[in-house]
């Protein structure tokens, strides 16, 4: 399924959420001038799982040097699609969550989410090799928070019924519940998989970590409006 918009207005503008798609293509377009010298740049700054744990067993490098691409990993794309894609996902879902939460709260939020994510990744792959990069864990938890806050509202989404596809209104839900249900499953299948290939692939558990998170602070804090005092 396709989500293509959602029929649940924000009250004020998405500072926060735009800025962020702005930082995101800012950031490809610089990865896309580096040429020969990206793959450096990946591997400095997207996140190296091995990396991590050879440092928290005592390797040369410093808790803080392994750990910061948690943060900076999630401003990096492995291409056109896959930043497409997140910033479409966010375009839709992040106005509303930013509504909710305020725009400082919500870019605290954001960025949890993001480390949550991370995080999940890493446990469950902690002698991989391989950087990962994408904002798809601080995304997922925008959707999260999204599906708790608002799971009645409506999105215009694109469903295939072969050999068509069919504009449909679903509630966020439906919507949102069966794309965390892929993951998740997704998830437990490249823990089945482990070790038949070496290659990279897509990090589930980060989305199902950022999801998680962000459906469980939206629970936990954000179910009614802040108060004023909370926005910037």
């Amino acid at each position: 399924m396709i989500p293509l918009r959602d029929e649940n207005p924000a009250e004020r503008p998405a500072f926060v959420t735009w800025g962020l798609i702005t930082i995101n293509v800012a950031v490809f377009l610089y990865e896309f001038l580096l040429g020969a010298d990206l793959p450096g740049f990946i591997a400095h700054w997207g996140l190296i799982p091995l990396r991590v744990t050879s440092s928290l067993s005592g390797g040369g490098e410093s808790a803080l040097q392994a750990g910061l691409p948690l943060l900076t990993s999630m401003f990096l794309h492995g291409g056109w699609m896959h930043l497409i894609g997140n910033m479409w996902y966010l375009a839709i879902f992040g106005d509303n969550v930013e509504d909710r939460l305020g725009h400082v709260g919500y870019l605290l939020f954001y960025l949890l989410a993001g480390l949550a994510g991370g995080a999940l990744h890493f446990y469950f792959n902690a002698s991989s090799r391989v950087p990962t990069v994408g904002a798809s864990a601080a995304i997922a938890g925008v959707l999260g928070a999204y599906l708790v806050a608002f799971p009645r509202a409506r999105v215009m989404t694109l469903v295939p019924l072969f050999p068509f596809f069919q504009l449909m209104a679903l509630p966020a839900v439906v919507v949102l519940g069966l794309w965390f249900v892929f993951q998740f499953f997704s998830g437990a299948l490249s823990l089945a998989w482990a070790g038949a290939t070496s290659g990279g692939g897509t990090a589930w558990w980060g989305h199902v970590g950022g999801f998680a998170f962000g459906a469980a602070t939206m629970a936990l804090f954000g179910r009614r409006p802040q108060s004023r005092a909370w926005e910037a």
